[in-house]
């Protein structure tokens, strides 16, 4: 007997299959959007943990400390990272037999037979027994499960913080879309009320027979469709409202942001080597560790091909008089091995090993489609924020050259030098370009928040659940 578990021990330290190796994925040395973007030193200083502190807006600040208590997304994700670590227990219990105890209270009569002497009495029966059964993992089978489990719990807590990311970064896009939404009603406040102020200038030089009375009714036509924009603006602000509400787990009609002006400046978000987005992307890392799963499901599937040896043993008392159940005489045990192969399947072993390979390959392909995806997006935020930024510090200038326009435009009209469609013309090109410049803040917020996503939000590889 020590002879062959010993040979069970030196046969069950090997496991069929492929041993994994991570994908190998030929990264760029980096980014080509960096070149040239700001002299700052690659990962020197990547965001990590509360990433928007960098936005310094307090409100942003405590609306985020509600994403993770409350947004329900997060709480279902969490919930499958639960069930992925219970599945991979579930896998580990295949090291371990099976052990189970029973007891058992019979009476019976056997019917009497022709030509056969006849039987009257009832016949009583007890037992108590103490069963186990082991199913030893000579091939591997049950590693390469735990493998597959745990990779799988890894990949599920992966996804977590990929949607945690995400969620954060919604909830940052639609806060300060709102704010920009707040500035855009700033400037038609203050677009409306010079608007009025040039409408009732130009209702005195009506009456006073200077100008004619198509002049007020175009300060009025003006004055009416900057009043009908502000409106508008309302519909948008309330939709941005819900959708943070939402994020936040809120009912929207128990939540309302109040409004202020917006005072920020755009956070420096740190550079990082293209090689470094694989272990600092969740769901890069998610994508990797499927490709583990998948792999050591190769191994589950070979181990199919193995015959599979199963050690039992049972022992208990059983006795016809509960008196004498636990006498010595009514004691019973067998111990016992059982050696089973399968012959022929129809190719059922085949087609399953086929299937696993084919699984593997496939998220072989996703894990290097996610990391290209990866670069893409880091590109695209790099690209944006370096061109938004040349592009806003034009638009200013615009801004600033626009106002001087309106005030010479004014006084020119005044002096009754030019109409008043001349003011016109003036007042609308300022509200538009100022409106631009709004506009261009909040794409270039909008690039720094996907910025900080796309390089995984200052989140790790090293941070996965281990045993």
């Amino acid at each position: 007997m020590k002879k062959y578990f010993l040979i069970t021990l030196l046969v069950g330290g090997c496991a069929v299959g492929p041993d994994y190796q991570r994908p190998a994925f030929d990264a760029p040395a980096e980014f080509k959007e960096m070149k040239g973007w700001r002299s700052a030193t690659p990962a020197d200083a990547l965001p990590r943990g509360d990433w928007w502190a960098g936005f310094s807006d307090a409100d942003l600040d405590a609306l985020m400390k509600r994403v993770d208590l409350s947004n329900f997304n997060l709480r279902a994700a969490e919930a499958r990272v639960r069930q992925a670590r219970a599945l991979a227990d579930q896998a580990r219990a295949g090291y371990f037999p099976t052990i189970g105890a029973g007891a058992t209270a019979t009476r019976s009569k056997s019917p009497s037979l022709p030509n056969a002497p006849s039987t009257t009495a009832a016949v009583s029966n007890y037992g108590v027994s103490l069963n186990a059964s082991w199913e030893l993992d000579l091939w591997g089978q049950v590693r390469r499960a735990v493998e597959a489990g745990d990779a799988s719990w890894q990949a599920s807590a992966a996804d977590l913080e990929t949607a945690r990311l995400s969620a954060r970064a919604a909830l940052a896009q639609s806060y300060f879309t709102l704010r920009i939404t707040d500035a855009f009603r700033q400037i038609l406040d203050d677009t409306v009320a010079a608007y009025e102020r040039s409408l009732e200038m130009t209702r005195n030089r009506y009456n006073a027979g200077v100008v004619a009375r198509v002049d007020v009714v175009q300060a009025e036509v003006q004055w009416k469709s900057a009043q009908a924009q502000l409106v508008d603006l309302a519909v948008d602000r309330a939709q941005l409202e819900h959708a943070i509400a939402l994020l936040v787990g809120e009912a929207p009609a128990n939540f309302s942001i109040e409004r202020k002006p917006l005072a920020l400046a755009m956070p420096e978000v740190p550079l990082t080597l293209p090689s470094d987005l694989l272990e600092r992307r969740p769901d890069i890392a998610a994508a990797e560790r499927g490709v583990a799963a998948a792999n050591a499901r190769v191994g589950v599937a070979k181990a199919a091909y193995f015959p599979t040896l199963t050690l039992s043993g049972a022992g208990g008392q059983r006795a016809t008089d509960l008196g004498d159940l636990l006498l010595a005489p009514s004691r019973f045990w067998s111990l016992g091995a059982a050696l089973a192969q399968p012959l022929f399947d129809g190719g059922a072993r085949s087609a399953a090993s086929d299937q696993a390979v084919a699984a593997y390959d496939e998220q072989v392909a996703l894990y290097r489609q996610t990391v290209l995806t990866g670069f893409q997006e880091v590109e695209d935020n790099l690209a944006a924020l370096r061109i938004l930024a040349d592009e806003a510090r034009v638009q200013d200038e615009v801004v600033a050259g626009a106002r001087r326009n309106v005030e010479l435009t004014l006084n020119q009209y005044n002096a009754g030098v030019v109409s008043y469609l001349n003011v016109i013309v003036a007042q609308a090109t300022l509200l538009q370009n100022e409106r631009t410049a709004a506009t261009l803040l909040g794409r270039r917020l909008t690039a720094s928040i996907n910025l900080v996503k796309a390089a995984g939000g200052g989140w790790s590889a090293g941070e996965l659940p281990k045993r």
